[in-house]
């Protein structure tokens, strides 16, 4: 039987030995998701007219008040957009192709809003969904059966299994892969 010093000595050397990748990279991770808010205030800055000129582009509202509240509505689009891919890009429980749905959906409607320039953003979007959800439901039902086929082979451990489903990438390409 382990003695409290024994113990914290143990937790104390575990922390020692965090990876300064794995350090950084969460730092930019809680900085990106930090911002949302600031990102979404974004639209502010936008004029009030119906014609806004910048020097990369010049936007013209056809169906919305002016400029700024086209903006709002791209914006509210694409924050959770936003939210959405950096989870699926950081997530590693067995689910994360399920969060697909919901990019697709977000994708979609910010899509409609940028090229269309139309107030009936949500209505019609769930029929484009269908094909995409045809492909990720049943994959994820799918994994989900394999996962528990193998928790009921009492010759694995939790961790074996876990191992087996990570896959470990190589180069940013075979990281992409893995999610696709």
């Amino acid at each position: 039987m382990e003695t409290k010093q024994q113990k914290s000595k143990n937790q104390k050397s575990e922390f020692q030995y965090v990876d300064k990748k794995s350090l950084i990279l969460g730092s930019v991770v809680a900085t990106l998701i930090a911002t949302s808010p600031y990102l979404f205030f974004l639209y502010e800055s936008v004029p009030t007219e119906k014609v806004w000129d910048t020097f990369l582009f010049t936007y013209h509202s056809k169906l919305y008040a002016d400029a700024n509240t086209a903006m709002w509505f791209l914006s509210g689009k694409l924050i959770p957009l936003y939210l959405l891919l950096i989870w699926f890009f950081t997530c590693r429980h067995w689910w994360f192709h399920a969060l697909l749905v919901p990019i697709a959906m977000y994708a979609y409607q910010a899509f409609t809003i940028v090229r269309v320039d139309t107030t009936h953003v949500d209505e019609s979007q769930l029929i484009y969904l269908v094909p995409i959800m045809a492909i990720i439901v049943p994959s994820i039902y799918l994994i989900r059966a394999r996962i528990f086929n193998r928790v009921n082979d009492a010759t694995k451990s939790l961790q074996e299994l876990e191992d087996e489903f990570k896959i470990t990438p190589k180069n940013f390409w075979d990281k992409i892969k893995q999610y696709f």
